[in-house]
């Protein structure tokens, strides 16, 4: 597959004081569309570089987040440290940091106060809560801001809530972050005066909770868990196959529901059964659906199950465990450059011209410093 040469954001140099996942994405994307990104890290590094050791010796999160950057190694409680990154900031134009709140005040780079100095500096703050509020102090992981924000109690099963199996809320800050950082650098070019930019983790999900917002809100509905079942729509939901593997599919109108009755089922009269003659009706009776729908459905193989309901244009996915990802004739690869060796990932999901966007290698732990140091500072 081919790969662009592109380099949309060429020219942009982005500083970024940054650990875990919610900046380093962030920053990932703005490297993927061709900004020069210096990664600040602590001397003993990005912590998510320890999450595991999976990827021949590296972290599976650092390899997918880290790459295009290079990565510069800095104790910001020296002053020969802090000279080196004021001389970094004076050229920059992004700059973000996700440490702890207040922490980076105290070290003396204050945002707020940086941007008074740099009119043209796009800054970007990303934490847990929010730069203010009751709760801005407070710690967060993705975890803690999934339940806190009311995700898991809306995801697992009537058995009790569930973690989302990703840090959908550090990705979401991220792609948060990128869509203001992008939007700041457009308005930049028409003003020529940065802003800044704050995201959190709790924030960005909110927004993303909106549905079961408005319905509570609005309708006093709570949505219950339903585990691999829609909540409102019948059959809409996970059934296991012979074999042992499961598929999902979804029923959209009553056209669809008929289809399903009389080409997969052979059981047209059961489109008219008073039960299940509305989506009330089934959602109303679902158990008693499903009792004629989970023996039809193991008497085949899900790749039969899925070939029949493809020929009716029933919308069907399989419950793919992570071998079926791996052998997914839809996935597509892109090869990123570590400091162990090649490493094959799943690619960013957009092309342009029918062409993915360079990736640049993932740097090593101060791969960098020297020679950032003397392009700065003329220091060693």
């Amino acid at each position: 597959m081919a790969r662009s040469k592109d380099t949309d954001l060429d020219g942009i140099l982005v500083v970024s004081i940054e650990q875990a996942v919610a900046a380093p994405f962030l920053s990932c994307k703005l490297a993927d569309a061709g900004a020069r990104v210096i990664k600040v890290e602590r001397p003993e590094g990005d912590f998510a570089r320890e999450y595991d050791h999976l990827v021949h010796g590296e972290s599976a999160y650092f390899v997918w987040l880290n790459r295009g950057k290079e990565s510069i190694c800095l104790d910001l409680k020296q002053k020969d440290d802090q000279a080196v990154l004021h001389a970094m900031l004076a050229k920059a134009d992004v700059f973000i940091q996700n440490l702890a709140p207040g922490a980076l005040s105290r070290l003396g780079f204050d945002m707020r106060k940086l941007r008074k100095t740099y009119p043209a500096l796009i800054t970007c703050a990303i934490t847990g809560y929010g730069e203010d509020g009751p709760q801005r102090n407070q710690k967060a992981y993705d975890m803690l801001v999934q339940a806190e924000s009311g995700l898991s109690a809306i995801t697992g099963t009537d058995g009790g809530p569930s973690r989302v199996g990703v840090s959908v809320c550090d990705i979401a800050a991220g792609i948060t972050a990128a869509q203001a950082v992008m939007q700041a650098l457009y308005a930049r070019e028409k003003t020529g005066k940065g802003r800044h930019i704050s995201v959190s983790l709790f924030q960005a999900l909110s927004d993303w909770m909106n549905v079961p917002y408005l319905q509570f809100a609005y309708g006093g509905k709570s949505p219950q868990r339903m585990g691999l079942n829609h909540p409102t729509i019948a059959p809409y939901g996970a059934y296991a196959c012979a074999g042992g593997q499961s598929l999902l599919f979804a029923i959209q109108n009553e056209r669809e529901w008929k289809a399903l009755c009389s080409e997969v089922f052979r059981m047209p009269d059961l489109a008219t059964d008073p039960r299940f003659a509305s989506n009330s009706k089934r959602v109303e009776h679902r158990e008693a659906l499903d009792a004629v729908i989970v023996p039809i459905l193991l008497s085949f193989t899900r790749e039969e199950a899925c070939g029949k309901l493809d020929a009716a244009g029933i919308a069907f996915g399989r419950v793919s465990n992570m071998e079926d990802v791996a052998q997914h004739p839809q996935n597509r690869y892109v090869i990123v450059d570590a400091p162990s060796g090649p490493v094959r990932m799943i690619a960013p999901g957009f092309m342009v011209d029918d062409a993915f966007p360079h990736l640049g290698p993932v740097p090593a732990l101060g791969a960098d410093t020297a020679r950032l140091r003397r392009e700065f500072t003329g220091g060693a």
